[in-house]
């Protein structure tokens, strides 16, 4: 299997996890990551649903993927790591915007989140940018396939 490939699996398994984490737990280890801190402004520093939880099933997820597809769990770890520091950053500047949690944010939403962490993997796995580039671009065209797919199936609460 080429290098993008098993990125692009990662990535997927990366923003997958936390959404398969809240499916299967419920409210169980629901604990929000900003602990629910409000600006004075009254809004989310992260919002309710970037959550202790969701972190730690990606990390986990990635880490234990990664050797399945040859790529060392540190690496995996890396990867679910920078996953979610995108995705927290697509959140914060969502909440700097006036945007409600769980909102959709077209680019926003998949640019980070996949950006953060190839931009790590061009470095380790001698990606070029055109690669890069390529693989963000299908990361958020598979994501947003997939986020319907498991609206219909009830795994996720809103089709985005």
């Amino acid at each position: 299997m080429v290098i993008e490939l098993k990125l692009l699996l990662l990535l997927l398994v990366a923003n997958g996890a936390p959404i398969l984490a809240r499916h299967l737990f419920g409210d169980r280890f629901n604990r929000p990551l900003d602990g629910g801190y409000r600006t004075p402004k009254g809004h989310y520093l992260l919002g309710p649903s970037k959550t202790i939880r969701g972190l730690i099933a990606a990390l986990i997820a990635t880490s234990a993927t990664a050797p399945l597809l040859g790529i060392g769990w540190k690496s995996g770890a890396m990867i679910g790591a920078l996953a979610m520091l995108g995705d927290l950053t697509a959140s914060f500047i969502k909440r700097r915007l006036d945007m409600p949690p769980s909102s959709q944010a077209i680019g926003l939403d998949q640019v980070p989140e996949s950006l953060l962490p190839l931009l790590y993997c061009a470095v380790v796995f001698d990606l070029d940018w055109w690669g890069m580039l390529l693989l963000v671009l299908i990361f958020s065209v598979v994501v947003s396939l997939l986020s319907r797919l498991l609206f219909l199936l009830g795994v996720r609460r809103r089709p985005y």
